[in-house]
């Protein structure tokens, strides 16, 4: 074999082999594609959605009050700061501080030595005046009689009348003495003007006090009954007005600030004759009994109005509304164990429930809880380990389901 022929089948076989490789290259490439094509196909296949777990609730058909919310400030219906009357140094103190006292009680007594020799100066006084006035009286009526019969002339008979006349008049302002002095004797007794309960006492046994320009002995607040003073919005004056009138009147309820109890049940006695132009409001006054002393003036307490009551109407738990771009709405399960979203209209809030005034009707179910889950068409199931909230407190003669399960 000659040197050509070799070299041109080393080049036939180095093509040969050349397009096997390419031809293998190609089949890897192809085998790629399915593969990846395989893989996109199924990813476009369906997957598996897991249910989400929700409570639900069942609406009702109840009563409802109508109501303001208010902050309230507790007043004695009585208050009196009780001052002397008279100057002096206190003898006694005939009650203790905090004590309950009745009206005419008395709870000081202040030194009355020089109101009592006052007195005794005065009626001496008045006795001899009066001696003197009936003696002028007499000499007048004398002058009268010799008058006529000219032994005194008609000049010293007129000045004998005015005479007696004067001393008629210093026995009225002597009687006037007696009667002050009679008055300052009996203000060293200090009597409690009110029935109430006493507060600090500023003076004690041995303290000078110096009548009516010194310091108070003592307050004394009346606290059954008491009033809680409030405020409400103007837009809702008219309202308030309206059922002030009503035959049920305006009712008040106060409760405990912290336990939400209520404390009293009482009536609006007092309604400010002008708006508040600042605050845009109008004070009010509720009358309550307090027999049990509960309310104390001072205290700040929470105070709801009732202006009357929606009969028959629609309540959900408000946890089961939601907010969208077109309003409110709710999720009700349907029969598919799937759920809808339902938009509905709201009448009020009252308490932890919502009035709805269209799109649920008494027996709806509507979830309360895993609502951040859902969407329309979503499938629900039971939740394993959830407790329905209850629903609001609403007044006793409405009717209301505890959240339930959806199976």
């Amino acid at each position: 074999m000659t040197v050509a022929q070799c070299n041109e089948g080393a080049n036939t076989h180095r093509v040969v082999r050349t397009m096997q490789s390419r031809r293998a290259a190609a089949m890897v490439g192809v085998s790629m594609c399915v593969a990846v094509l395989s893989s996109c196909q199924s990813d476009k296949g369906p997957k598996s959605v897991p249910k989400v777990p929700v409570l639900v609730a069942t609406a009702s058909v109840g009563t409802v009050p109508i109501t303001i919310p208010a902050n309230g400030i507790v007043e004695p219906i009585e208050s009196v700061a009780l001052q002397a009357r008279v100057a002096g140094p206190v003898v006694a103190v005939h009650f203790s501080e905090g004590d309950e006292v009745r009206a005419g009680q008395i709870l000081f007594q202040i030194d009355s030595d020089r109101y009592q020799s006052a007195v005794s100066q005065a009626r001496a006084v008045l006795g001899r005046d009066r001696a003197s006035a009936a003696a002028a009286k007499s000499d007048a009526a004398r002058y009268a009689s010799l008058v006529s019969k000219g032994y005194v002339t008609q000049s010293q008979t007129e000045q004998q009348r005015a005479i007696a006349e004067a001393l008629a008049a210093t026995v009225t302002a002597d009687e006037a003495a007696v009667h002050t002095a009679e008055i300052d004797l009996a203000y060293t007794t200090v009597r409690a003007p009110i029935a109430g309960r006493t507060g600090n006492l500023n003076v004690r046994v041995g303290n000078q006090v110096n009548g009516p320009s010194g310091m108070p002995l003592v307050v004394i607040n009346a606290v059954a009954p008491i009033y809680v003073r409030f405020s409400v919005p103007e837009r809702s004056l008219p309202a308030v007005r309206s059922a002030q009138t009503s035959k049920a009147g305006l009712q008040a309820t106060v409760r405990g600030s912290a336990t939400n109890d209520v404390i009293e049940h009482g009536e609006v006695t007092f309604i400010d004759n002008a708006v508040d132009s600042v605050s845009g409001t109008v004070w009010m006054k509720a009358k309550f009994p307090n027999a049990d002393k509960r309310l104390w003036p001072g205290a700040f307490v929470p105070l709801t109005l009732t202006l009357g009551a929606l009969t028959d109407v629609v309540l959900i738990p408000s946890v089961a509304v939601q907010q969208g771009p077109a309003g409110a709405y709710v999720f009700m399960p349907d029969a598919t164990g799937k759920v809808r979203q339902v938009p509905i209209e709201v009448s009020r809030v009252v308490g932890d429930s919502t009035i709805v005034a269209s799109g649920i009707s008494k027996g709806d179910q509507v979830v309360i809880d895993g609502q951040s889950r859902l969407f329309a068409g979503a499938e629900i199931t039971m939740a394993k380990k959830l407790t329905p909230p209850a629903l609001a407190d609403t007044p006793r003669s409405s009717s209301s389901s505890r959240g339930a399960p959806v199976k």
